[in-house]
């Protein structure tokens, strides 16, 4: 067991598998500075004291930020400020999600619904205050609905193109703001932002989890989309991030009513990034089937590893399943095959960063597997490197919406 000790561990603190990897997510939340999403200032306040690996000061000085924010959003909203509550509210919202994360990785349900609790409260008090018209909509699916938010680009504009948001695994809905939202606005696109399957509020509130197969999930929205007088049909777009690079080619396999998509990054194997701090021996019984085996060497990893009871608890949740092993069979699933990626006739834009961090080389794989799509590479020269380009979100947007706008004709 020492040598899954090792190997796991080190892939956990040296390759920032674990999404709650403190200098990654100062840099996402450092890069929704420029659209309204955090100040930097509050973020390098927040962060300072907090040493590497303690989750629990981690989750204490988020959750202190969000509070402060919130408290000055509600005394601005109290005095009808409208403007200022929104940007304290919206911060709040970021600053909670922080919270969130670092719950989850301590895995201590109370502090989990209480920070989702109030990270959505934050959101939905800066969408009743947004600068653009909204609508909070229920996206049938399946026996019940998922929640989302549909931005109007104007509220008497003829049917506008619309861009579809798709989260990641475990991004915050406030994130999208930053990750395409405003941008799309700005450009005169409506914008749908909506937790899928295994994401935020259908995972948290609902104990829905993800599926692999997202077809089930886009072809809903597209329908609920296309049904709206205020949307053009012919002018969908879809823009899918972090793991919905995954999730979004492989709707679009099956789904042809969107017009251009965009995925950031590509991601072919999603278990590349689970593989990769599992020792071969290990995958090799998952190979042959042998569950109970393991499990029992999985368990007691957990059990006497800090590092990997951390990483497993936080980004097995959503998958469902009750074992390790389980978990790991459903993950495999989440793989784009030959075949599906040949299906693909939308044009499809996929961002390849420098120093991609998760699925390294993936983004090349999927331009070489789907006939005609762009690769659009992003540098550290740019300051663009690193998983989804976090300091460098409007240069993304830039490109991403050049690239969009010329694909629909704008």
């Amino acid at each position: 067991m020492a040598h899954l000790f090792g190997e796991l561990g080190h892939t956990v603190v040296d390759t920032g598998f674990y999404r709650g990897d403190f200098d990654f997510e100062v840099r996402i939340q450092l890069g929704q500075a420029p659209f309204g999403g955090a100040d930097i200032g509050e973020i390098l306040r927040t962060i300072a004291g907090v040493s590497e690996g303690d989750h629990d000061g981690w989750y204490a000085a988020w959750s202190r930020l969000g509070e402060r924010l919130r408290t000055q959003a509600d005394a601005s909203a109290n005095d009808d400020r409208r403007t200022s509550a929104a940007s304290a509210y919206l911060r709040a919202a970021n600053a909670f999600s922080v919270a969130v994360n670092a719950a989850e990785a301590l895995d201590d349900e109370d502090r989990i619904t209480a920070s989702f609790a109030a990270h959505r409260t934050a959101w939905d008090s800066f969408v009743d205050r947004a600068p653009y018209p909204v609508e909070r909509v229920a996206i049938p699916y399946e026996d019940t609905t998922m929640p989302g938010y549909f931005f109007s680009a104007s509220a008497d504009a003829p049917p506008a193109p619309t861009l579809i948001l798709v989260n990641g695994s475990d991004g915050a809905v406030s994130s999208m703001w930053a990750t395409g939202g405003l941008g799309g606005l700005q450009r005169g696109y409506n914008v749908l932002m909506f937790d899928g399957p295994g994401q935020q509020s259908m995972l948290f509130e609902r104990g829905i989890p993800f599926r692999h197969d997202w077809e089930a999930v886009i072809t809903p929205v597209v329908d609920m989309l296309v049904a709206r007088e205020d949307v053009d049909a012919s002018k969908l777009a879809a823009y899918g991030i972090s793991q919905a690079g995954y999730w979004l080619p492989r709707a679009l396999a099956f789904e042809h009513r969107i017009a251009a998509a965009v995925a950031d990054p590509g991601v072919v194997d999603v278990s590349q990034s689970w593989r990769a701090g599992i020792p071969h021996s290990e995958m090799a019984l998952v190979e042959r089937g042998e569950k109970e085996k393991f499990d029992k060497e999985m368990e007691m990893a957990i059990k006497y590893s800090h590092a990997i009871s951390t990483v497993w608890k936080f980004r097995a949740r959503p998958f469902g399943k009750t074992s390790p092993y389980d978990t790991i069979v459903e993950v495999l699933k989440y793989r784009l095959s030959p075949q599906d990626a040949a299906r693909i006739t939308t044009p499809l834009l996929i961002t390849s960063p420098e120093k991609e961090q998760f699925w390294p080389g993936q983004s090349e794989q999927l331009a070489a597997m789907v006939p005609g799509s762009t690769l659009q590479p992003f540098t550290a020269e740019e300051g663009a490197d690193y998983h989804c380009q976090p300091l460098a979100r409007s240069l993304t947007d830039q490109r991403m919406f050049d690239w969009l706008d010329a694909q629909l004709a704008r």
